[in-house]
């Protein structure tokens, strides 16, 4: 069994709010949240819920493979707001038929169950922050695209 062991990278988040004169708890306000749990995404403390990223997405108006350091260019053509689970599952469905994949093969590959993934892919659940940049390192695809934010 093959596991990824991609890090996330969340420096990003931080130069965006100092560079916007923006403090912690005004950010942690806007998603709801801690200033404590916010201060530890800084930190890389903790993991980001991909909900959260793409609020932080969507208030800099930069795309998640920018907040990521996918990519460092930070525009981006943004087709949905808000993400879809439907969509998402279905954007995974056609990777993992684009690789010529089993479930059972991705699920290996990234380390997580075969039921996950098929919950996935049915749009029961949506992708985890965690599995789905595991899944655009390995296959080369765009975190926005994933989670439909772009076509």
């Amino acid at each position: 069994m093959s596991t990824y062991n991609y890090e996330l990278d969340y420096s990003r988040i931080k130069d965006l709010r100092v560079k916007n004169n923006i403090s912690q708890k005004d950010i942690a306000l806007y998603l709801h949240i801690n200033q404590s749990t916010y201060s530890k995404f800084e930190l890389n403390k903790a993991t980001i819920p991909i909900e959260l990223l793409n609020q932080l997405s969507n208030y800099y108006h930069v795309s998640l493979d920018y907040l990521l350091k996918i990519t460092d260019d930070p525009h981006i053509e943004i087709v949905n707001l808000e993400l879809d689970k439907k969509l998402v599952g279905e954007n995974l469905k056609w990777i993992r038929k684009e690789k010529k994949l089993y479930q059972e093969t991705l699920a290996q590959e990234i380390g997580t169950s075969h039921s996950l993934i098929s919950e996935y892919e049915s749009g029961k659940k949506l992708v985890s922050l965690t599995y789905g940049y595991a899944i655009c390192m390995r296959y080369h695809v765009s975190l926005d695209w994933l989670y439909g934010k772009i076509k």
